[in-house]
């Protein structure tokens, strides 16, 4: 794989030299969010396979081509698991494609983001240049932790070759449990078990019905499913897949779907269309043709911010608009990383 990589970087060095912009392409499973990018598109996927996989240190390294099915097959036999539970949209859906879009699924709220399990990574930047951060541990740095900026960056500020990521043991035992409550008592009870010390791996509420997912050992949910009561749905993990995979009925639509990050405690939103509570409250999706400067000024009110996720008019910009001192800092590290701007032009932001 090694002349792969090799490939890679000529053809980036290729593409500075003509000042052509590339579109970065793995499986190409999330194409639909952020904003559309026309340049030549840029091949990565065949970059792939585990490079280093230590199950007692739970680290993991792989190129970044790999297919989260294959990580997840791998990991599996050791009892250990992704920790953000990220959603592929896709079978052969990748790693990087994963980190570069900062994707995360239920887990997300307990456990903690993709960007929080990246240890490190090898990337070619904008210059051409192949550049390595981070390592294979976590530790102390002096400076900034430039292996996580690359999470989320959408590939705007360097192809991504090899990812080093932090795994977690598989939970002993999961079930789910349900409550017959509206979306104003569902958030009163998420806040109300959120500030205990419950195996809560997941909460989300579909309009009529809150769900609690529990993990651990069967002591400890038995003890937190009596403390909380609710119907004990079982081992419904499908659920769960449906909604990190948007296969639940709620997005079987063709109408533009919002994805609204808010304060988890917020009262809500007076926008109209319908909404899914996820991530505990803190993540909303959306079913709304309700114009994007007018579910975005509402939602910045409530202290959040408004990604318009897919289905969308593409005139409209994916992500919400940063205030100038952020959009500044995005600049200077476009600049810094590809001056040129011939990664993924205008992906992120329209700007960049």
């Amino acid at each position: 794989m090694a002349d792969l990589a090799n490939d890679i970087h000529a053809q980036v060095q290729d593409a500075l030299q003509r000042q052509q912009p590339l579109a970065i392409q793995g499986s190409n499973s999330k194409s639909f969010y952020g904003n559309p990018c026309e340049a030549q598109v840029l091949e990565v996927s065949g970059h792939s396979g585990i490079l280093h996989y230590e199950p007692a240190e739970l680290v993991l390294t792989a190129r970044a081509g790999t297919s989260l099915q294959t990580i997840h097959q791998c990991l599996h036999v050791h009892g250990q698991m992704l920790g953000f539970e990220p959603p592929a949209f896709g079978e052969q859906a990748t790693l990087g494609g994963t980190i570069a879009c900062n994707l995360s699924g239920p887990r997300r709220p307990y456990a903690g983001a993709a960007r929080d399990f990246v240890l490190g990574c090898r990337i070619i930047n904008g210059h051409g240049q192949i550049m390595q951060f981070g390592g294979e541990v976590m530790k102390n740095v002096a400076g900034y932790d430039v292996s996580r900026l690359m999470a989320g960056a959408m590939g705007t500020l360097g192809v991504l070759l090899d990812i080093s990521i932090r795994v977690i043991p598989r939970p002993q035992q999961e079930f789910t449990i349900r409550k017959e409550v509206d979306t104003d008592k569902a958030l009163q009870v998420i806040a109300r078990w959120s500030q205990r010390p419950m195996p809560i791996s997941a909460a989300c509420h579909d309009g009529n019905h809150l769900y609690f997912r529990l993990s651990g050992n069967e002591s400890a949910l038995k003890s937190a499913h009596n403390k909380m009561g609710g119907d004990l749905v079982g081992e419904d993990g499908d659920m769960w897949v449906r909604l990190r995979e948007h296969t639940h009925t709620f997005f079987d639509v063709d109408r533009p779907l919002w994805r609204l990050s808010v304060p988890p405690n917020t009262p809500m939103l007076a926008v109209d269309g319908k909404t899914f509570l996820d991530w505990g409250g803190a993540q909303r999706w959306l079913v709304s043709t309700s114009s994007a400067d007018s579910i975005r000024r509402i939602t910045t009110r409530a202290g959040g911010h408004a990604t318009l996720y897919r289905n969308g008019p593409r005139q409209e910009d994916a992500f919400q608009p940063l205030p100038a001192p952020m959009l500044q800092i995005q600049q200077q590290l476009k600049q810094a990383f590809d001056p040129q701007h011939i990664l993924n032009p205008g992906r992120m932001y329209k700007a960049l």
